[in-house]
């Protein structure tokens, strides 16, 4: 695999990680490092191990002496400094339907409240701004079980954007979300990347993977290849990891994905 992030830019670097599901091997020896203030997309088809590398990422798998943050094993950082600096949204996450909205992104504080320890009014501010930028604070007040899976996933990104954290990890981020909601997640991503914080994502439409500034492409549990998102070689990684069944094109300054 060939890697483009410089040795003084690492925000997270997985050295030599395998993890198995029973029988299946989820993910294969993978090393890659992921570059600190830039948008990364992992890409690849079904089953490729997207899912289990951002977690062992999150330090939600795998051996976490072989993960760094900032040139620090994860199992030398406890659970609550990692949930400070690395933000996690999961797929098709589940949450309790009677909750309050607000109360669920309230929940993205927890890292930063010590026990028993209420919420200041900075706290306040900063779920407020999260759950605006997702338009969605008319809603605070619901149970998350009132709204719709669209509405869901709008939440849960607010929940993430509400740890202000240096790293957010986020699979799927798009699921649910019609397309003007989906613009505005891409803008969101490219404005956190403006911020300063490093992100990472798995997003089935290649297209949108592809607005990204570094792509991983997985195959059979494998980092296949690291690149720049807006390379000829990068592209035709990609296409070679889905059987050469699509083909990558530039159009007036975008990138197009044409079945073959």
């Amino acid at each position: 695999m060939m890697s483009l992030t410089p040795s003084d830019s690492k925000a997270i670097q997985i050295t030599n990680v395998s993890v198995r599901h029973a029988e299946l091997v989820a993910l294969n020896s993978v090393t890659l490092n992921i570059a600190k203030g830039k948008w990364t997309s992992v890409i690849g088809p079904n089953g490729a191990g997207k899912s289990t590398l951002l977690r062992v990422c999150a330090g939600l798998q795998g051996d976490l002496s072989r993960v760094q943050l900032d040139g620090i094993s994860l199992d030398n950082i406890s659970p609550v400094i990692r949930a400070r600096r690395v933000a996690w949204l999961g797929q098709n996450e589940s949450v309790q339907s009677d909750m309050s909205v607000y109360d669920l992104v309230m929940l993205g504080r927890l890292p930063r409240l010590s026990w028993f320890e209420a919420p200041s009014q900075s706290d306040h501010l900063i779920v407020r701004h999260a759950l605006e930028t997702m338009h969605a604070f008319e809603w605070k007040d619901r149970s998350v079980g009132q709204l719709s899976g669209g509405e869901q996933q709008r939440v849960l990104i607010a929940r993430a954007l509400a740890v202000d954290a240096e790293i957010l990890l986020m699979d799927e981020p798009l699921s649910n979300l019609d397309p003007p909601h989906q613009s505005d997640c891409l803008n969101l991503i490219r404005s956190l990347v403006e911020q300063g914080k490093t992100v990472v994502t798995v997003l089935h439409e290649i297209a949108f993977s592809l607005c990204a500034d570094e792509v991983v492409v997985m195959n059979e549990g494998g980092a296949y290849f690291q690149g720049l998102s807006h390379m000829v070689d990068t592209h035709r990684k990609i296409e070679q990891v889905f059987q050469n069944r699509i083909e990558i094109h530039p159009f007036k300054n975008r990138l197009i994905i044409l079945p073959v």
